[in-house]
């Protein structure tokens, strides 16, 4: 049976190596590929792919956000992680998001393809280093105090928080997310009291630090 698969990463030259190395195998279909988090979820709800495999740092809306709104709304389809990003508080937040897999770009290739396989099939991947460093942690009781203080903030405060450390004006986000200026201004404003944050600058810097939009 053949698997349906669908690629997200901001950078075209990985979307395409990824489509031909997938390519090579006769059971992997790439239907589609996209380049930001909004228009992932929106070919996952059109196209219906087994499998997304999305990077956690892209524009618009971050890859933990779009495996948020895939998981909940066309739960059919398995988001596989494959980020850069080896630190235990990101796996975390993709695994509570939904994702049923996640990998590191270091992989290999027929790692990645196995990969693909055994979300296919319903059942969790972890890269082994991935999965090494999470029982590493685990036994040392790190804590993981990055993860408690985002999900304090609600699906559409993580997306208002993207869209400013983006450079979005407050006029341009309501046109975007179709709300009033105010209502944005009252989210910006929560976010900061949540995070104890105490300007637009200081926010991009959080954005940035904790992967939620890519440095570019």
């Amino acid at each position: 049976m053949t698997i349906r698969v669908l690629l997200a990463d901001d950078h075209n030259i990985v979307r395409e190596g990824l489509k031909s190395l997938l390519g090579k195998d006769p059971n992997i279909d790439v239907i589609a590929m996209a380049d930001n988090g909004r228009t992932t979820v929106q070919l996952a709800g059109e196209l219906k792919p087994d499998v997304a495999v999305i990077d956690i740092a892209m524009p618009e809306m971050n890859g933990i956000e779009a495996t948020r709104r895939i998981s909940r709304d066309v739960p059919e389809v398995k988001v596989l992680v494959l980020s850069m990003h080896s630190a235990r508080r990101f796996v975390m937040e993709a695994l509570s998001a939904g994702a049923k897999g996640y990998m590191l770009k270091d992989c290999a290739a027929e790692e990645l393809v196995r990969a693909i396989h055994t979300v296919a099939g319903n059942e969790t991947y972890l890269s082994p280093k991935v999965a090494g460093l999470i029982v590493k942690d685990y036994l040392k009781h790190s804590p993981d105090s990055a993860q408690s203080a985002e999900s304090c903030l609600t699906n559409r405060e993580r997306e208002i928080l993207q869209l400013i450390a983006e450079g979005e004006s407050t006029k341009e986000i309501a046109f975007e997310l179709r709300v009033s200026i105010k209502t944005v201004e009252t989210h910006r404003q929560q976010i900061m009291k949540k995070l104890n944050l105490h300007s637009v600058a200081e926010l991009t810097r959080h954005a940035i630090r904790e992967g939620l939009t890519p440095l570019e």
